[in-house]
């Protein structure tokens, strides 16, 4: 499937697949950026991306971000709807520094990855209940076991 995708910048490359069994595409961040200690930030990454009816492009961190550079999504990971897609509507990865410095991204660094998600939508139903039995609430599988 081809994606329709705008560059801000056209000397920085379009976002790739790192190996052939890559599931997420590499995103590069557009612009130098310093991320002050315990605050939010938004990197941009240089793209406009039309996102496929009945897909979301999750942006998610790459696996070594944390550890490597003390960052992670406050969210958790980021969802791009498929109309986000307009002359200002440029991705941009939203990072936490849980590290007590500046954390510094190079223009040009890997800072996230994307994956494309098939949807659906769904219409609600409203009813008075739901099930007549009870699983036993939040947290009722138990907790961590040792396996040893």
């Amino acid at each position: 499937m081809k994606v329709k995708i705008k560059r801000i910048d056209k000397s920085i490359p379009l976002p790739f697949y790192e190996t052939d069994g890559a599931v997420g595409f590499d995103i590069i961040a557009r612009e130098y950026c310093s991320i002050p200690p315990k605050e939010i930030s938004l990197i941009p990454t240089n793209l406009i991306i039309a996102v496929p009816p009945k897909y979301m492009l999750v942006v998610a961190s790459r696996s070594s971000t944390p550890s490597k550079k003390g960052l992670a999504p406050p969210h958790g990971f980021g969802i791009i709807d498929h109309d986000y897609c307009g002359p200002k509507d440029e991705v941009k990865v939203m990072v936490y520094n849980f590290k007590d410095n500046p954390v510094v991204i190079e223009r040009g660094e890997k800072i996230a990855q994307g994956v494309f998600v098939r949807i659906d939508k769904f219409e609600w139903e409203e009813v008075d209940e739901v099930s007549t039995k009870s699983r036993g609430g939040f947290g009722s599988t138990g907790g961590y076991k040792n396996i040893d």
